[in-house]
């Protein structure tokens, strides 16, 4: 019924270079307010986009999902429809502002000693020694590892934006007797056995619950945990916030911030000003 609109909703995203990940899910989710709202596309107001998520709201849905179907509806609106978007009408939700997952060293090991296939061991071991997303290290080729230079290239990130990041020796070490062990792969570093194409993000994630389980570690541990537990443990080695910037790929300073708060070593180490000698100075 709204296949035209969501055909040009694709070429939409195609002309503005949004990665297809992106294109797929703003279909998704417009396709479903459409759908929800069941009248002609071009009658829609903001005020029906306000209406449906308060709806959804009031369902459960968490504000950092109603923002992706912000997003999708208000790029539907301005590039098929060009209906105006008003954002007072329609504003996008705050989000809860949790802190993030962090392992220890010693439950990292305890991960890895939980994974018996050493293609995964090798993933897992590559994104907490390197910061990579999940989805960067799916995406590995072999050319991408620099063993001359100890460094990681990697391509057509989240943002556009290639960077180099970290190979730590220990990690050399898991990849090579990986690479031997599974018949030295020279294109994808990390293929599906069965297809030769790309893992899924939801593989590891299963995967990772599993070994999780199996290690006794924090319930909600998941692959991306290993990406904040390499920032926020070189924080508490005392590495710039610049350089963890870089190395994790953000482009606002205030993504990397976050690790300052959960930087046991960075924090803790601070004294608090109610145990300050009496009779010192203050200024």
């Amino acid at each position: 019924m709204y296949e035209k609109y969501l055909l040009q909703l694709e070429e939409a995203g195609k002309i503005r270079n949004l990665k297809e990940g992106t294109i797929k899910s703003y279909k998704a989710y417009v396709s479903y307010f459409l759908n929800y709202m069941n009248k002609a596309p071009e009658e829609l107001t903001c005020l029906d986009v306000r209406n449906f998520l308060l709806a959804k709201k009031d369902q459960g849905l968490k504000a950092t999902t109603l923002n992706l179907y912000n997003s999708a509806i208000r790029f539907f609106y301005r590039n098929v429809l060009h209906i105006l978007w008003d954002d007072i009408t329609v504003p996008r939700m705050i989000k809860e502002q949790k802190l993030p997952v962090v392992l220890s060293p010693d439950e990292i090991n305890r991960l890895l000693d939980a994974v018996d296939d050493l293609k995964y061991k090798a993933m897992f071991a590559v994104m907490y020694s390197s910061g990579m997303r999940v989805s960067e290290v799916i995406h590995l080729h072999y050319d991408d590892i620099s063993r001359s230079k100890m460094q990681i290239h990697i391509r057509d990130t989240k943002n556009r934006m290639d960077r180099y990041t970290i190979l730590s020796k220990r990690c050399l070490d898991l990849l090579t007797r990986y690479w031997f062990e599974k018949g030295r792969p020279r294109g994808i570093l990390f293929p599906n056995k069965f297809t030769g194409e790309y893992l899924t993000v939801g593989t590891l994630e299963q995967v990772m619950r599993r070994a999780v389980s199996d290690a006794g570690l924090p319930v909600k541990a998941t692959p991306h945990s290993l990406r904040h537990s390499f920032a926020t443990h070189l924080m508490e080695q005392g590495v710039e916030r610049q350089n963890i910037q870089a190395l994790l790929g953000h482009r606002d300073p205030k993504s990397t911030e976050v690790y300052l708060h959960v930087s046991n070593k960075s924090l803790m180490g601070i004294q608090s000003p109610f145990d300050r000698e009496e009779g010192a100075d203050h200024e």
